[in-house]
């Protein structure tokens, strides 16, 4: 609790923090809208496939354009500015970086650049939690190897629930459950991005005048970011999933004890220890009281008479058995609270939320009748969504991750619900795929 005051000290030593950015997109945006006013920390690059827009960014978020007009990496770690470019790959490699922050969303892109992090030093915050999902458990076994501290993103969800269980942990509470709310129903997984804005509510207006990307938005309404962001959480934490993956449950903030108990308790959980994501709706469509849509939870057991006693005394919410309660946070602020892993990387080599094994994995379901000769066309597509999964059932039907279902064609027909397989597609021959199956090789005989 003291990282401002280290942040202070270091830049009245004059010693930065030195960043990289990657990616000023919408999470790109919200930190280079904080990173000018925190102390100790000095942004040296912002990398962009688009030089141009990552100026727009800037200073759509309140930057003047001395600010980052440094010509190279070297002259902005002399002047104290930023240096916008496009060559991510020079950033990382550059002597003027500690830090990188990856914030592109793409998988492969994310591998490529940890895997740089580790050949040059540098520590990674991994904001593209696509990359984690698809390969985050070898990705922070070989940062480890190379000394360099691999993170998860503050602000991000999966990062705020691994503090939330390291918190309950640390307290001597068996973590019970553990995960975030969001906006569901069943009829949400064969979602387009035709159909994605009535889901929403926004009328054609709103799309019109918005800065909005109906495959990404489709995403996270379709199921697949749910699991992607639960996967980083079971793989960071030892929590596991469910074997038939999320169930979106019904729950608002009062409810979490009686909801997120186990089923031999009484509520809806497979076991003790997992990872679930509670709907801000009800599966008639109705809104649930007090949800918990922008936020993350855990629920945790008192498992003795004197704790559950302190429990009623301090007017914890709990089941009827007194046994279970939880703590929540009600919103996440997404890039806006990014400096925080950044200061714990730097400052104290901790990750704010890492994997150490391979716990779940996010498998390829179709969303309707597939030919041979179709091209998935991935995350928040028309093609296929992502459904949480054991990582060990994973492996064992050959399932294809979703991080790779983008752009390769089908072998063979799949029909609409099924797993897609490594056998059913003609296997990518690139670097992200070939990683990916390296570490299914690494890990499939732990599990």
């Amino acid at each position: 609790m003291n990282l401002f005051g280290m942040l202070s000290q270091r830049a009245a030593r004059h010693a930065p923090l030195r960043i990289a950015l990657i990616g000023a997109g919408k999470f790109g945006s919200m930190f280079l809208s904080q990173v000018r006013r925190t102390p100790g920390l000095h942004l040296v690059a912002v990398v962009d496939l688009s030089p141009p827009r990552a100026r727009e960014s800037l200073a759509r978020v309140g930057w003047v354009s001395d600010e980052y007009g440094a010509a190279s990496l070297a002259e902005a770690r002399r002047s104290g500015k930023t240096c916008v470019t496009d060559d991510a790959l020079a950033s990382i490699a550059s002597d003027a970086v500690e830090i990188v922050i990856d914030a592109t969303g793409s998988p492969a892109a994310g591998i490529l650049h940890a895997l740089a992090c580790c050949e040059h030093g540098k520590h990674i915050v991994m904001v593209n939690v696509e990359a984690d999902a698809l390969a985050g458990p070898l990705l922070a076994r070989r940062a480890a190897q190379a000394g360099i501290v691999y993170s998860l993103a503050y602000g991000d969800q999966p990062a705020l629930i691994c503090e939330m269980v390291d918190w309950a942990r640390a307290a001597g509470f068996e973590v019970i459950a553990a995960g975030k709310g969001t906006k569901y129903l069943p009829a949400y997984h064969e979602s387009t991005p035709d159909t994605v804005w009535g889901h929403y509510g926004f009328t054609p207006e709103m799309v019109a005048h918005g800065d909005f990307n109906a495959q990404m938005f489709n995403s996270f309404l379709d199921g697949t970011k749910s699991a992607i962001e639960m996967a980083a959480v079971a793989n960071a934490t030892g929590l596991t999933p469910a074997p038939g993956g999320l169930d979106f449950p019904p729950c608002g903030v009062d409810d979490l004890p009686r909801v997120l108990r186990p089923r031999d308790a009484g509520g809806t959980l497979n076991h003790r220890g997992q990872v679930e994501v509670i709907s801000s709706l009800q599966r008639d469509g109705q809104p649930v009281f007090r949800d918990l849509r922008w936020g993350v939870y855990v629920t945790f057991a008192a498992d003795s008479d004197y704790v559950r006693r302190c429990f009623s005394e301090y007017g914890l919410v709990t089941d009827d058995s007194g046994n279970y309660s939880a703590m929540y946070k009600p919103y996440h602020l997404i890039g806006l609270e990014l400096g925080i892993s950044v200061a714990s990387v730097g400052l104290r080599g901790e990750p704010t939320g890492c994997a150490t094994d391979f716990r779940g994995d996010v498998v390829t379901v179709a969303k309707r009748d597939l030919k041979a000769g179709e091209a998935l066309d991935g995350e928040g597509g028309y093609t296929v969504w992502g459904r949480l999964m054991p990582a060990r059932d994973s492996l064992l039907c050959q399932a294809l991750p979703i991080g790779l279902a983008h752009g390769i064609k089908l072998k063979h027909a799949v029909i609409r619900g099924a797993v897609v397989t490594w056998q059913d597609v003609v296997e990518p021959d690139n670097e992200a795929a070939h990683f990916r199956r390296e570490m299914e090789a690494e890990f499939a005989g732990k599990l």
